[in-house]
């Protein structure tokens, strides 16, 4: 018999490119990064599994198509689960959390496995005050991950005890462009929902406009609120805004390229990595002081941040660049340089010490020899 220690088998449960957001490009990432350790075998299960042809009618059923696409979720994690060590679980809260995350906890738990939960809400705070069935089971959880020091702090108010490990940011993926003389050329790149507040940006550069008639902002992405967004903006009376609906992952560098300055209001966010990639292209940001953005943003030296929910501030900042060339250079050079702490080796690294802390728990070792005598 060999000497050569087992692979550590990891499941990965988190969102399919399908779904618009940060979390699946994260896993996306973090799927890539860990196949690279010899050490580890990591296989995918997205939230959204593919529903056969055969009811590809439900599609257009919302609340049907949900019940069903969770039953067959819950199936092939119930059929998968037991092949892997460590269920690895993106989560973000309240219903994604009760419906994906728990149902992950409890099949965990029905095969004696190893589970990491991803958190990746802003909106944690709220989440576990308020809703009955966070804490319980998070506690339950074998290790909480965060990519924010935001939610080290949040968790930390409820006694929980968390780690961070960060995103990954794929530097290369995006071009970086030295600015210094800006045109007044905006974008927004978050999807269309309340808690990125999108009228704040609007309204934002409304004021830009008195200045530079010729402005123009391009809104990327999509979600519920783009019908009464349009609507605003043509009540605002805003020119050369465009709308442009949910741009492919592949085609963000070139969105970030066409652009000169970067304007981002949440009221609630975690760890936007559309602001890193922004860094990376040498996009100057403008964004709010929202949850986790001044953990990984400087005001004055990375991008210019604005309370929460104010437009005037947001309008100033943004025509602060565009009257000073000194501020532009030096804000986009650090920001490019403040990358190197999310680049891809160091965040696997940190993932495979994770799972080898977790395997190497007595009761794992007790389950592995029972697997291998079997």
């Amino acid at each position: 018999m060999g000497t050569q220690k087992a692979r550590i088998r990891v499941l990965l449960v988190a969102p399919s490119l399908q779904i618009l957001g940060g979390q699946a490009v994260q896993a996306t990432r973090l799927l890539s990064a860990i196949s690279k350790d010899p050490s580890v075998t990591i296989d995918f299960q997205p939230l959204d599994p593919q529903l056969p042809a055969a009811l590809g009618f439900v599609k257009h059923m919302k609340f049907v198509r949900t019940v069903v696409t969770w039953l067959e979720y819950v199936g092939i994690l119930l059929l998968r689960a037991r092949h892997y060590d460590i269920l690895h679980v993106f989560t973000a809260a309240y219903t994604s959390y009760m419906l994906w995350t728990i149902p992950a906890l409890a099949v965990a738990k029905f095969y004696g496995k190893s589970i990491v939960v991803n958190y990746r809400d802003g909106q944690a705070e709220d989440h576990l005050r308020n809703w009955r069935t966070a804490l319980p089971t998070i506690r339950r959880m074998d290790a909480i991950i965060s990519p924010s020091g935001f939610l080290v702090d949040v968790f930390a108010k409820f006694g929980v005890r968390i780690q961070s490990i960060s995103n990954i940011l794929d530097v290369g993926t995006f071009t970086y462009r030295r600015r210094r003389e800006l045109r007044p050329v905006f974008l927004h790149n978050r999807i269309l929902e309340p808690l990125y507040n999108v009228p704040c940006t609007l309204r934002a550069f409304q004021i830009v406009q008195q200045h530079y008639p010729a402005a123009s902002l391009t809104v990327a992405h999509s979600g519920p609120l783009r019908t009464s967004l349009e609507a605003l903006a043509a009540e605002l009376g805003l020119r050369n805004t465009r709308f442009i609906g949910r741009v492919p992952h592949a085609e963000v560098a070139a969105l970030y390229d066409a652009a000169d300055v970067y304007l981002t209001s949440p009221d609630i966010d975690c760890m936007p990595g559309s602001i890193l990639e922004c860094f990376a292209s040498g996009l100057p940001v403008v964004a709010t002081r929202a949850g986790g953005i001044p953990y990984i943003a400087t005001d004055q030296e990375t991008a210019l941040l604005v309370p929460i929910g104010d437009h005037a501030a947001m309008a100033e900042a943004a025509l602060r660049y565009l009257r000073d060339p000194d501020l532009v250079e030096r804000i986009t050079l650090n920001a490019r340089n403040s990358c190197d702490r999310y680049t891809e080796a160091p965040v696997r690294d940190a993932w495979v010490a994770l799972y080898r802390r977790l395997v190497s728990r007595p009761e794992f070792d007790a389950q592995r020899s029972h697997a291998q005598s079997a």
